[in-house]
């Protein structure tokens, strides 16, 4: 059984500023190696942005924890929160800004799994 928690999953800062901690990953999470799917929890703090980027090959899921912020899909805008769940295709370029004053929090779900090869910024 492989159960995790956020708390026992130090948060760095990645290419995309956001602070993220890997939940599971089949290559590099021990016991999830059936896993089609990679899962991290990130943060964005309050008045900060992720930097526009893509990634080339996966789809990327957000599901909003807490805080509130303004998701950028292409040319698309809109606005999200706890239970808002947002769909990013493969080369589409995003980036999420925190809008409140508190962190925004969610979950990143990544199939096939992340690659760092897979994901590049975009300016």
């Amino acid at each position: 059984m492989l159960i995790r928690h956020t708390d026992d999953c130090p948060h760095r800062r990645v290419m995309d500023a956001s602070l993220l901690c890997e939940l599971l990953h089949p290559e590099h999470v021990s016991g999830a190696g059936k896993a089609g799917c990679s899962i991290a929890h990130a943060v964005v703090p309050a008045g900060e942005s992720t930097l526009p980027h893509r990634l080339r090959t996966s789809t990327e899921i957000y599901y909003i924890l807490s805080g509130t912020g303004r998701m950028r899909i292409g040319g698309e805008v809109k606005e999200v929160g706890p239970g808002h769940i947002v769909m990013i295709p493969p080369l589409a370029v995003q980036h999420i800004e925190n809008t409140g004053t508190a962190d925004l929090c969610f979950l990143c779900i990544v199939a096939p799994p992340w690659r760092g090869e897979d994901e590049e910024l975009v300016w």
